[in-house]
């Protein structure tokens, strides 16, 4: 048995902040907790089921034994207790809940931290405490950082699909959280991303769900590991000086018999009208968002996942879900708020106080929103008038982008002010650009396949793509397997298609977008100013009949800016005139026509001299020969 911590027990002050929905540190109180009580060690195991007519705890110490070990109800709230002596740490259980109208629901530990490995439902009793953290240091610097001002190039991952074991005696081929930790942190000190952010950590009945169904939100998925083992990943990836962003799903959550859905009999978690509890598109259950104890549950999670695992942020799913009472759903599957409209007020209120309870007591947490539309005010200060998180993913910019890049050349020049449109817009809130998993399955096509042309094209393409990507306001986000130009759409069911780095193609991107992030992790005109004209100017966003794209980035010093040009054809444009800035050399950073990149190997001008000249509102301007398909990047 693990170490034993002090008696565990619930006060009248822990009832009264539970329902007032502020109890911050719940999770250390309700679950199961390993305990002393009169000499005696064992587990102290708390469950929240108001409506219950009488709650056991069963488990394999008590060979599920119905009737062994009753639970105290403790006040008004409903929240039940017991003390089991003897109960030990990897003890299965679950609470069997005897409703008012006499059924029996076996249900798992909604504050537990450890889940039976799946298609096991039951819960496990383990202990937290007592893992050796070895990373003060980021943790120090993380919460001096200003993020708005800090290079983040994020690489989303899922684990189970990352890599796999050709043969380790499963059927799945898992690596563990331990040996994952390894691979990856080689991956993305090699790459320089700053950031990795995991999908589907919180335990989950289904892999097809991607982690996005949850069943479990105070558990570690037992798939690659025990929590400890999740402690020793995030341990590393700090130790390597990578930031960890956690995907967070409170927009929804599992249906399933042994979940929150009718914990006790009925709707505690969700909302009871089905019109606002339930997504039909979705098929699961929507939280109660105007619930203090619900609204506990999930800001408590938050400060759960931060503190006890050294997260570093959380990258909030379906928002818009959230905030509009009408997303997905036709007349008569949903209700007005008070006022007639479609805003969700008790959704925006829990962001409001999450993100104000989070981001202000932890200033270096990083909360961002998945939120596909307009909403105004996503991101703000604490305390704004805004919904108060630090960042919003640029949805629109990622369609546009996408619609782009996939057009044959010819319509492009139609289309031109699509990849112009973001920057309309950018200061508006603090943005990431992401390229998702979302949008390399479902027959959306690989990044490398919505490219137009033969091969070589497509890869000259994404490299071009990139680099605007890159050069853009905005922080970065890749999908695993974009960095190298996956060919296949994602699949959770097997590994990243490695061998492809076998391929000239597949190389030369890879080391195209390891010298992307290379720069971008250099250069602070690439990330000081993400959301202001400071550090954005177009040299020529206009040049549509030829599809070619130029601007500069500055920082604050106005020291090595950078200048992007990107000729979006396979038309090779001869002395073609780029307004610049100033009257100054321009030298050469990166060529994406390289033949170490995969390109043809067209050469460019090492160096640019300006010359005074009027061109596109602009008093100087360089000239060079534009080869097809091709990005160049230079300093100044």
């Amino acid at each position: 048995m693990a170490k034993t911590k002090a008696k565990v027990f619930i006060s009248e002050d822990d009832l009264y902040l539970f329902g007032q929905g502020t109890h911050y540190d719940i999770y250390q109180k309700l679950g199961a907790h390993l305990s002393e009580e009169k000499g005696k060690k064992g587990t102290f195991f708390a469950v929240w089921a108001p409506n219950a007519e009488a709650v056991h705890v069963v488990g394999n110490f008590n060979d599920w034994n119905e009737e062994a070990h009753p639970m105290e109800k403790l006040g008004e709230i409903g929240i039940w207790s017991c003390f089991i002596p003897g109960v030990g740490e990897g003890e299965l259980y679950k609470y069997l809940i005897t409703t008012q109208d006499g059924r029996k629901l076996y249900k798992a530990d909604p504050y537990a931290n450890q889940a039976e490995y799946r298609p096991g439902t039951a819960s496990v009793v383990t202990d937290l405490s007592g893992f050796a953290w070895k990373d003060s240091k980021w943790m120090e610097e993380r919460d001096k950082k200003d993020m708005n001002k800090e290079p983040m190039a994020i690489y989303e991952c899922h684990i189970g699909s990352f890599m796999k074991h050709p043969d380790n005696g499963t059927e799945e081929g898992f690596y563990n959280y331990r040996e994952f930790a390894k691979k990856i942190v080689e991956y993305l000190k090699e790459m320089k991303y700053t950031h990795v952010e995991l999908m589907g950590i919180a335990e989950h009945p289904f892999d097809g769900s991607w982690g996005y169904q949850v069943t479990g939100f105070y558990a570690p998925t037992s798939r690659y590991g025990t929590p400890k083992d999740f402690m020793y990943l995030v341990n590393e990836l700090h130790k390597a000086g990578v930031g960890v962003i956690l995907d967070w799903v409170p927009a929804h959550f599992a249906r399933d018999a042994h979940g929150l859905a009718e914990f006790d009999g009925q709707c505690i978690y969700e909302h009871p009208d089905p019109r606002l509890g339930e997504h039909p598109d979705w098929g699961t259950k929507i939280f109660n968002y105007g619930k203090p104890e619900v609204k506990n549950f999930l800001i408590a999670n938050v400060l759960f996942w931060l503190r006890e695992f050294h997260v570093d942020g959380i990258r909030v799913d379906a928002v818009a879900s959230m905030l509009y009472l009408d997303y997905g759903k036709q007349s008569g599957q949903w209700v007005a708020n008070k006022y007639g409209g479609n805003q969700n007020l008790e959704a925006i209120e829990f962001f409001k106080h999450m993100n104000s309870v989070v981001r202000g007591t932890y200033p270096g947490f990083l909360t961002i929103a998945e939120e596909s539309t307009a909403w105004p005010g996503v991101t703000c200060d604490v305390g704004g008038e805004g919904l108060g998180f630090a960042f919003k993913w640029n949805m629109g910019w990622m369609h546009d982008f996408c619609d782009y890049m996939k057009l044959d050349p010819v319509y492009r020049k139609g289309n031109h002010y699509a990849m112009t449109f973001a920057m309309s817009y950018n200061s508006s809130e603090n943005y990431i650009l992401p390229l998702s998993h979302d949008e390399v399955v479902h027959l959306k096509c690989s990044m490398v396949n919505k490219m137009p042309g033969y091969t070589v094209d497509k890869y000259a393409n994404l490299r071009v793509g990139y680099t605007y990507m890159f050069g853009h306001c905005g922080k970065k986000l890749l999908f695993m397997g974009q960095d190298f130009g996956q060919e296949r759409e994602w699949s959770e069911a097997r590994e990243l298609d490695w061998y492809l780095l076998g391929e000239k193609n597949n190389l030369g991107m890879h080391d195209y977008v390891k010298e992307l992030l290379k720069l971008y992790r250099k250069y602070p005109a690439l990330y000081e100013f993400d959301n202001s004209w400071d550090g954005f100017e177009w040299m020529n966003a206009d040049d549509a009949d030829r599809s070619v794209y130029s601007f500069v980035r500055k920082d604050s010093t106005g020291k090595n800016s950078l200048l992007f040009v990107m000729n979006l054809t396979p038309m090779k444009w001869e002395n073609y005139e780029v307004p610049v800035p100033a009257k100054k050399k321009y030298k050469l950073l990166l060529n994406s026509d390289e033949e170490r990149f995969g390109g043809w190997g067209n050469e460019l001008p090492a160096e640019l001299s300006a010359v005074k000249k009027e061109s596109h509102y602009h008093d100087y301007a360089v000239v060079l020969d534009l080869p097809p398909y091709c990005a160049a990047v230079y300093v100044f």
